[in-house]
């Protein structure tokens, strides 16, 4: 049983349930280990008594592990504790694109392609690692508060399908594919399908089969030939409703082969969104679209039997059958359905299905109700209407001996007493540790008591008076505002635009949370909805790799435009984005297109040379002015920069520029001619014999000047 406390895998501390669903509960967690908040999904009961779904969701969740990429909700861990089954998963603040889509009635076609694009690499990712979703739908993508779109769940849906259990059937069947009404083989083409019906209902605020039953919507996706987006929202581009058209064909080898091929679409779609680019193959036979056989009939009947009220479809053991049904002798029951039930009581609770849903419409309300009565009562609590309520609840108090002093205080709060600290030195204890409390662990106290702990150490003189700022982010602007002043703080409002955070709520606040002095200012940012002169602001995409600047310009619905190297003196944005065509922050029209400069690195210094270049006659008195001399000028890496042959010095006529050396040598090669010598011939005569020539070469280092 989990408690809001308990620590499980000795590392996750349970702070809050922050979501529920048919197979399993989510808390906020923090993990002690990493010192960073995480979300722990725990299945429940009835799943985890069923050892081969467990198996089945440990392998699956394990490889969905090995899963790391910005637009995947990422799992971190997966554990077993006292017969509780649970995955630890990155915590992401933000909304279900489907929450989104009610909220906005249907998004543009630009927002809803730039989501579709980051949930379709994110798909693409697994697959890679050769793992299906099986449940793509707008439940299981959530937009975060910074607006990155992140797909969930992977791997535990296939576990949920391998062992008979759909989770919430009826909101996955209006985006499952035909070949799983079928109950056939599903591959990465099944997810293209799911992604197409998402992207679909993004356009149009509406999912494209509708029906009173389950298992009429199957056979809709199985029978019925999809409808066309710009049927309900005729301003949708016609590249973008045939992306849609192709992503949901019945035949599987008809849509997208792979998320690569779709996404390529995608943001051909924002750059020429009128554009009729999108290539179907041509129907046979074999692809058609055909009525459903009434075998397959009877199969989707199966399949939706044992609907609970909440919508869920469960059956975990597969050799139990309900107490009214009555058990068909082997030799009767066809292969398929050997364990399924008789088919006239089939027929009958099928035939009983609209009377059902109905008892179950009447459920909900009540449930609404008393949910609807319990905010009421959280709101109210919040502002301090129900104090004497909450003062008279009784707690038991937890052990708080040993524990951080930051830690202690945040169980205490949560339990709904009232920590205060004081300081003690210890010898025995380390600094920061609680020493003891002034009420003993299991005593049973009233709700909001004050309880005192004496923490090891002392308390920095500026901390001394330092009281807890309460988290106040999501709040209406009049509940945050109540929350922070009966906490005691002053409270300064701003305002901005948020496409995520609901008008009137609290968008940010400062300080986030930690300790502050009483009486002093905290600022609460209060959300006034999406921007509503249509503008977008300019993302801070300098210092990004360039792949991750395109996806956060596709998903602000801006245009990638030209992408140019530039030297940039930044050594450490070599290889990324150095350069926006606009300014960060700018509010520019969606579909603007945004060019890009990525860094090569500093500009290399460059030099020049325009000295005059004496005679070599300095450096070797045996140089004769006039005698030919070739005289080069060679870099210090190499480079030869000129060369020429002249027989008069100083040469006044070089001039180089944009030199790479700072530094060169200059080489004379030049003859020197020895001197005559006199000898007399056989004859008697005497004969001046000229020198011999011979080849010498001149060094000298020269420094160019550093140009700019």
């Amino acid at each position: 049983m989990i408690r809001i406390g308990m620590i499980i895998g000795d590392r996750y501390e349970i702070l809050e349930r922050i979501g529920t669903g048919g197979m399993s509960d989510v808390y906020k967690s923090k993990d002690h280990k990493l010192n960073r908040h995480v979300a722990v999904k725990v299945l429940k009961q009835e799943f985890s008594e069923n050892t081969n779904f467990v198996s089945k969701f440990r392998m699956e969740a394990q490889a969905a592990a090995s899963l790391m990429h910005p637009n995947i909700v990422n799992v971190y861990d997966v554990g077993e504790e006292n017969g509780i089954f649970y995955i630890v998963m990155e915590l992401v603040e933000g909304i279900t694109l489907k929450k989104y889509i009610e909220k906005k009635a249907r998004l543009s076609f630009k927002e809803a392609v730039s989501i579709a694009i980051q949930a379709c690499m994110g798909i693409e990712a697994a697959h890679k690692n050769h793992i299906i979703h099986r449940d793509i739908k707008p439940q299981n993508i959530i937009i975060s508060k910074d607006g990155k779109v992140k797909v969930t769940d992977f791997g535990i849906a296939k576990a949920a399908t391998s062992n008979t259990i759909t989770s919430n059937v009826m909101g996955s069947v209006h985006y499952t594919s035909p070949e799983q009404a079928r109950g056939g083989y599903s591959d990465e083409k099944s997810d293209i399908y799911s992604m197409g019906v998402t992207l679909f209902e993004m356009l149009t605020g509406r999912v494209p089969f509708n029906g009173e039953t389950t298992v009429a919507i199957a056979i809709k996706h199985i029978q019925e030939d999809m409808p066309s987006p710009r049927d309900f929202v005729p301003e949708i581009p016609v590249g973008v409703e045939q992306i849609v058209l192709k992503c949901t064909q019945k035949s599987p080898d008809r849509r997208y082969l792979t998320m690569a091929s779709l996404i390529e679409d995608l943001k051909r779609s924002l750059m020429s969104p009128d554009e009729d680019f999108v290539r179907i193959g041509e129907t046979d036979e074999g692809m058609a679209t055909r009525k459903v056989a009434d075998r397959e009939m009877e199969e989707i009947k199966k399949q939706a039997k044992k609907k609970s009220s909440g919508g869920e479809e469960i059956r975990l053991k597969k050799n139990t059958a309900p107490n009214t049904a009555k058990s068909v002798p082997k030799k009767k029951r066809p292969p398929v359905y050997q364990e399924e039930f008789e088919e006239d009581e089939d027929e009958e609770e099928y035939e009983n299905e609209s009377r059902m849903e109905k008892v179950t419409t009447v459920l909900a309300i009540v449930g609404a109700v008393i949910i609807g009565c319990f905010v009421i009562f959280l709101v109210g609590r919040a502002v301090g209407i129900f104090d004497l309520a909450q003062e008279s609840e009784q707690v038991t108090m937890i052990g708080v001996e040993g524990l951080p002093e930051a830690d202690a205080v945040a169980r205490l709060t949560q339990l709904g007493l009232k920590p205060e600290v004081i300081y003690d030195q210890s010898d025995s204890v380390e600094k920061g540790l609680v020493i003891a409390a002034d009420v003993k662990e299991g005593a049973i106290v009233s709700g909001g008591s004050k309880v005192i702990l004496t923490v090891s150490g002392e308390q920095a003189q500026e901390d001394q008076q330092s009281i807890p700022v309460p988290e106040v982010t999501g709040f209406l602007e009049a509940d945050a505002t109540a929350t922070l002043k009966k906490s005691g703080f002053e409270v300064e409002k701003s305002e901005g635009y948020s496409d995520t955070v609901e008008k009137g709520k609290v968008m940010s606040q400062d300080p986030a949370g930690g300790k502050a002095q009483p009486n002093s200012k905290v600022v609460i940012v209060i959300s006034q909805g999406p921007n509503t002169d249509n503008k977008v602001a300019m993302p801070d995409i300098l210092g990004m790799a360039p792949e991750d600047a395109i996806a956060i310009l596709v998903e602000n619905g801006l245009n990638p435009g030209q992408q140019t190297d530039m030297n940039d003196d930044n050594p450490d944005l070599i290889g990324k984005v150095c350069y926006t065509s606009h300014t960060v922050g700018a509010q520019v029209e969606p579909g603007t297109t945004i060019d890009i400069g990525i860094s090569i690195g500093p500009k290399a210094a460059t030099y020049m040379f325009q000295e005059p270049i004496s005679s070599p006659a300095d450096l070797d008195p045996e140089y004769k002015d006039g005698t030919e001399c070739t005289v080069t000028i060679t870099g210090q890496s190499g480079v030869e920069y000129s060369k020429t042959t002249v027989r008069t010095f100083p040469i006044t006529t070089i001039n180089l520029h944009g030199l790479s050396d700072p530094a060169a040598l200059i080489t004379y090669e030049y003859y020197v001619e020895a001197p005559a010598t006199n000898t007399t011939n056989e004859n008697g005569e005497t004969v001046t014999v000229p020198g011999a020539k011979t080849m010498k070469t001149t060094q000298r280092q020269v420094l160019f000047t550093p140009e700019g």
